[in-house]
């Protein structure tokens, strides 16, 4: 059995630890996956996200303190050596400093780094450090979005990354009937629902999605999965603008392909992102999207179905929305779940970067 040890940040919820959390699943049967975690502790972490508890098994937990902690690398070192690993996955730039040397330090042959944004790069200070800790590592550089990529090349000179899309659980994230998926999440049901799924914060866009609203029919409602720290700031703006019949905060949820089944329509306009995997998910449930022309974002748009739009532009959205809502409501074909099963499938993504890790195999 190879073990392969994937290192992350923390493992609290979001896009890239739900990714590593996926690409751990479906690793090959005769891998053996670890996912490390510098920040947190178990018991903190499974009750702050349920989700963790179905992987405890595989999950390792070092409880880095705040700033820089060398000792760290060495510790990590001597963790990797007797979980006897034979590959480290690295994600960020914390756990490629950390993670990357640990793995040379203890003799791990085979490393793969995966970058999912790339703004830090803009610094100077950033991107020396980012240039000379790959020097150190040397791993296998990848990128989640060709936006990443053409960064990374414009950045840092003689670092070409392959791209590797982020992939979902087709088999998880399936259409299902609206009514059923409404009444479980106690949702309207008569009404047209544009859903948003994102941790509440500014970068999001959410407020623009409200503010948006205001131009759309009164029985075009939203709904909003998350929380963050945007939450009071949010519902004041529901209630400044009468709104509160038809912004439903849903919070936290783990059962997310039952929030997209209960969709007419996904939109998420953030401000700046990376690749993220909800979009992915929406149109796996068959929901169309409409999503900002930032980052990665519109890597993730089906070109037959999905809307893109300026970042931060409110009245564009809105007109956007209402399209799509518009062409929902005269039955125009809408089907983007083959664009996800065709090019970011989570299984077409445990392939590639198995592939990188060939000669583990051979």
């Amino acid at each position: 059995m190879t073990t392969i040890v994937h290192v992350v940040q923390h493992l609290r919820p979001g896009g890239v630890e739900s990714m590593v959390l996926e690409l751990a699943r479906h690793g090959a049967a005769t891998e053996r996956h670890l996912v490390m975690s510098l920040e947190g502790e178990g018991v903190a972490a499974v009750a702050a996200w349920p989700r963790l508890q179905t992987d405890v098994d595989r999950l390792r937990f070092l409880a880095k303190p705040p700033g820089w902690t060398p000792g760290l690398v060495p510790r990590l070192a001597r963790l990797l050596r007797a979980e006897g690993a034979v590959a480290v996955h690295t994600y960020h730039r914390g756990p490629l400093i950390y993670g990357g040397l640990a793995a040379r330090l203890a003799g791990v042959r085979h490393l793969v780094h995966t970058e999912h944004e790339a703004r830090h790069l803009e610094s100077l200070p950033q991107r020396w450090l980012q240039w000379t800790t790959l020097a150190l590592t040397r791993p296998r550089l990848v990128a989640d979005a060709e936006h990443v990529a053409t960064r990374i090349r414009a950045r840092l000179p003689g670092w070409r990354p392959r791209v590797i899309l982020n992939g979902v659980d087709t088999d998880h994230f399936i259409p299902g009937d609206r009514a059923v998926a409404r009444a479980q999440l106690d949702l309207p049901r008569e009404v047209r629902l544009i859903g948003c799924a994102a941790p509440l914060h500014p970068v999001n866009g959410q407020r623009l999605l409200i503010e948006a609203l205001l131009g759309l029919d009164a029985d075009t409602h939203l709904a909003l999965a998350g929380s963050g720290p945007e939450e009071g700031a949010l519902r004041r703006l529901v209630a400044r603008q009468g709104l509160a019949k038809r912004v439903h905060f849903i919070g936290r949820l783990d059962a997310m392909p039952t929030f997209y089944q209960a969709l007419d329509l996904f939109c998420l306009p953030a401000l700046a992102e990376g690749l993220p995997l909800a979009p992915l998910e929406a149109q796996a449930c068959g929901i169309p999207v409409v999503v900002s022309a930032v980052g990665g974002v519109p890597e993730t748009a089906c070109p037959d179905t999905a809307r893109v739009v300026p970042a931060g532009d409110v009245a564009i959205l809105s007109v956007a929305l209402a399209v799509q809502l518009a062409a929902i409501a005269r039955a125009v074909p809408f089907d983007p779940r083959p664009y996800v099963l065709a090019r970011a499938e989570v299984r077409a993504m445990a392939a590639a970067y198995a592939a990188l890790r060939h000669p583990v195999a051979s």
